[in-house]
């Protein structure tokens, strides 16, 4: 793995040479900023900001991450600061840097996560639809053309053009908003499906068998479709665009969109009770793990091989009963990188098979 100019890192090299690397370094020398690098490489996006500005090192106009995969592939990726990226694969450049998604899958669970549970709408929305992109790569474009439409009609709710011609843009804007937010919907919809009975086994698991987990897709508008099933467009489509239509009066008085994915909540629950409101800490802990633990197996399941493990700052949010769960469900399978701020945060089993780094103000060394 290769880093250059990255957050606070000038230049760094460093050979992965065993299942697990642990990062050992106090907060704010660049710990957390490697995995992020990583997670970046593999999915495009960071959970940690959205600008790619933020990711360059201070004062310079680009930054490069760069791996080596198991399969062979070399995987590049060039941030700049004036805007745009550039992909490479294997040293040649990409017309579209979603063809760089696919060799490098990682899974990541930081201790941003732990407020999946008690947190606001938007974590939980930002949760699956890292899920998705992992099963369907296509996915960031949704995302990317969503944002986009959604950003230009909130202008035009707010700009106040004469009624006629802003009716009529409003139209045109709301025909391609039913179409992409459709998309959203059924997505995040079919992958929540395919979490669910993988959720409820890990969590009746951790909890001795005396918890039942529900995952329930709230869309963020009344879609009136019978037995909505994923893979019918026509009726969501529709249900969502008349919507749309309803709701502008409104949303004109406002300013600002009302409905459509942007909205959407994912409701857990702990029998029949909200866990957010209901959950113990300890609860609410074990409901997180679960969830990763259901996305490493999904991940795995619909591709074949274990995707990459990416723990940043959360062992020391978890009990030794806990940290010795997951360590059982990784197993020897899956490549980790895990990041603490000190040594004492891993029980004893995750020493094992593992490479050791420490990082202070953005350079490595080996060992404590």
């Amino acid at each position: 793995m290769e880093l250059r100019q990255f957050r606070n890192y000038g230049a760094l090299e460093l050979q992965l040479e065993a299942p697990r690397l642990l990062v050992i370094g106090g907060n704010g020398e660049g710990k957390s900023n490697l995995l992020e690098a990583v997670e970046l490489l593999g999915s495009l996006r960071s959970h940690r900001c959205s600008s790619d500005r933020d990711l360059i090192r201070q004062g310079q106009p680009a930054a490069c991450i760069a791996a080596g995969c198991s399969d062979g592939d070399r995987l590049e990726l060039e941030l700049r600061r004036q805007g745009g990226r550039q992909a490479r694969r294997n040293g040649r450049p990409l017309e579209r840097q979603l063809e760089l998604i696919g060799p490098l899958r990682c899974v990541g669970f930081s201790a941003l996560d732990l407020e999946l549970v008690r947190g606001e709408p938007a974590l939980r929305r930002q949760w699956l639809d890292r899920v998705v992109l992992q099963l369907e790569p296509v996915y960031a474009e949704l995302l990317s053309r969503y944002a986009r439409l959604l950003r230009q009609r909130s202008q035009l709710l707010r700009r106040g053009l004469g009624q006629g011609q802003l009716q009529d843009l409003l139209e045109a804007f709301d025909q391609q908003m039913a179409l992409v937010g459709t998309r959203l919907h059924r997505r995040r919809l079919r992958a929540l499906r395919r979490l669910q009975p993988l959720a409820a086994q890990w969590q009746e698991r951790l909890s001795a068998g005396r918890e039942r987990l529900w995952l329930r897709y709230q869309p963020g508008a009344s879609l009136e479709v019978e037995g909505p099933e994923p893979d019918q467009e026509g009726p969501w489509r529709d249900s969502l665009l008349e919507q749309l239509r309803a709701q502008r009066p409104e949303e004109l008085r406002l300013g600002q969109c009302s409905i459509g994915p942007h909205r959407d909540e994912v409701a857990l629950e702990l029998g029949d009770q909200p866990a957010r409101r209901y959950g113990s800490a300890g609860q609410q802990r074990t409901l997180v793990l679960a969830l990763k633990l259901a996305e490493l197996e999904l991940v795995q399941q619909l591709w074949g091989e274990p995707p990459l493990l990416l723990l940043d700052d959360v062992l020391a949010e978890l009990d030794p009963h806990r940290q010795q769960l997951l360590l059982e469900a990784v197993g020897e399978g899956h490549q980790c990188l895990v990041s603490a701020t000190h040594l004492g945060a891993f029980s004893g089993g995750w020493h094992q098979r593992s490479q050791l780094v420490t990082v202070e103000a953005g350079t490595l060394r080996l060992g404590q």
